[in-house]
């Protein structure tokens, strides 16, 4: 190795030190938890208080990926409303879903949402892929009760 070849390999070294030794006495990198600056959504409605079962509140909403959530699904109505949104379910992060003050954590995403009479279920997630996901309530599709996710 040439003199020229050895002084560039050392000026090298020399500019690459201070910043990695910078680095190691940093310490480790602290990981940042996303549920804590979870954002409260707009409550999805189905059904009213003045008997029409039919009307929903908020049909689209909007979120932005990488983002930690929290929505409340709210039955209002007196029917049997069957929450489905597969696609939203599988690309998101399900921190925790609340049923009267009762926490259920899992691995894996709920199949559907069930509503016998009124009552909400809270659903706290975190974003994770941009796109557009539909929601139904089985079975009343033709009455209006569908809607989507939309993640940017």
């Amino acid at each position: 190795m040439t003199a020229t070849f050895r002084l560039a390999g050392l000026r090298l070294a020399a500019l690459l030190a201070a910043p990695l030794a910078a680095l190691l006495a940093a310490g480790p990198a602290t990981a940042l938890d996303l549920t804590k600056k979870r954002q409260t959504l707009p409550d999805l409605v189905l059904g009213n208080e003045e008997g029409n079962d039919f009307v929903v509140e908020n049909k689209e909403i909007e979120l932005e990926s990488g983002k930690a959530y929290r929505l409340r699904i709210v039955a209002k109505g007196r029917q049997e409303y069957k929450f489905y949104a597969p696609e939203f379910f599988r690309h998101i992060w399900l921190n925790q879903i609340v049923i009267q003050h009762l926490e259920i954590h899992g691995g894996g995403p709920p199949d559907h949402f069930e509503f016998d009479e009124p009552g909400e279920i809270a659903v706290e997630f975190v974003t994770i892929k941009p796109g557009e996901y539909p929601w139904t309530i089985r079975g009343l599709e033709a009455k209006g009760m569908t809607g989507k996710f939309i993640v940017k």
